[in-house]
């Protein structure tokens, strides 16, 4: 019994000093380094918010504590920064992302030549949010001549013009889904570079509506909400039912009147669920993919961060890398013809409109 148990303590303290041992490299690896924060939209909007909020704590759960810095990176619906984090970035955990909740269907979908990544292959780190307490949605200003979103499903009614940055950012995609599926009369302008440009957009008149987060809009354009604004809420996105907040605002379902397109919804709504992911180039090490695993999940319960979340007006309902798979999965396990459908869809649209 003394030789088993000195076997057992034996075999207990080599672990014990290969972790410590592997600790120590990864602190090493981070110590005194600068690590990327690669974000596929401009200053400004919504996911710019996160991402800095997310950049000012994250560091602090690292080993050796890392600064972390936000490097905007925008272009075609943050389409370019994704591509650059799966093919190009250095994987040596020193760089990870944020982009469009939609780029993992867009990556399922495979339709988009221009699409150069497996969203399975991604680092998952996780999802800051999941929209259980959020909504996306369409706001759209009051002297358009378009009142409701019924109005847009009236014969020869007026369109309804979209500003949106491009293939993969939701403000494009739902509003191709709706105008395919639903019948709703959009013209859609794509190529706006960020969220910033959107919201001059709208102020300025050049469009009549866009689509964002409730929670963007609540840390970004707090006036929109406000009763006398120019501006009114006409849809929410992403929801099987109605928003607290928005008692009198639809959910697309429920115009979805035939099993198609409340199948497409349904899809469309499952990837609104990863709500602003962040993941890390595959093929890190193992140790550090680790490492920013779980310091992702440790600053989703920081006070600090919580509190500044709660200042910003932000929704924190994270998500971790392995549910992110999961739903990731589901989305690849829809009925087929949906999936054809919807690459039938945007392959035929382009975000044109």
């Amino acid at each position: 019994m003394r030789r088993v148990w000195s076997i057992f303590l034996t075999l207990i303290t080599a672990i014990v000093m290969v972790r410590a041992a592997q600790a120590d490299a990864v602190s090493d690896f981070y110590k005194g380094r600068t690590v990327q924060l690669v974000l596929g939209y401009g200053p400004g909007g919504g996911y710019d918010v996160y991402a800095r909020v997310l950049a000012q704590h994250m560091g602090k759960h690292i080993p050796g504590n890392p600064a972390v810095v936000v490097q905007n990176m925008p272009g075609a619906g943050s389409l370019r920064a994704t591509n650059y984090l799966y093919t190009t970035a250095p994987k040596d955990g020193s760089v990870f992302g944020g982009f469009a909740r939609d780029m993992p269907l867009m990556g399922v979908l495979g339709h988009n030549p221009a699409v150069q990544f497996d969203p399975r292959r991604f680092t998952w780190l996780g999802s800051v949010a999941n929209s259980q307490d959020d909504a996306y949605l369409m706001v759209a200003r009051k002297s358009a001549k378009v009142k409701t979103i019924e109005d847009t499903m009236a014969p020869d009614g007026p369109a309804l013009v979209i500003g949106a940055t491009g293939e993969g950012g939701g403000g494009n995609d739902w509003a191709v889904l709706m105008r395919d599926s639903l019948g709703m009369n959009f013209k859609i302008i794509v190529g706006y570079p960020d969220s910033g440009a959107i919201f001059i957009a709208m102020e300025r008149g050049e469009i009549d509506a866009r689509s964002l987060d409730y929670s963007a809009l609540r840390s970004s354009r707090p006036q929109w909400l406000e009763p006398d604004s120019p501006m009114q809420v006409v849809l929410q996105f992403g929801r099987s039912t109605r928003h607290k907040d928005f008692p009198n605002v639809p959910t697309a379902i429920e115009f979805a009147k035939t099993d198609r397109a409340k199948g497409l919804i349904t899809i469309s709504d499952l990837s609104n669920t990863l709500a602003r992911p962040f993941a890390a180039p595959p093929g890190i090490p193992a140790d550090r993919a680790k490492a920013l695993q779980d310091a992702f999940m440790a600053t989703m319960k920081d006070p600090d961060f919580l509190a500044d979340a709660q200042k910003l007006r932000i929704d924190v309902s994270p998500l971790d890398g392995p549910e992110i798979l999961a739903r990731i999965e589901r989305i690849a396990g829809s009925p087929a013809e949906q999936l054809d459908y919807l690459r039938k869809l945007h392959a035929d649209t382009k975000g044109g409109g």
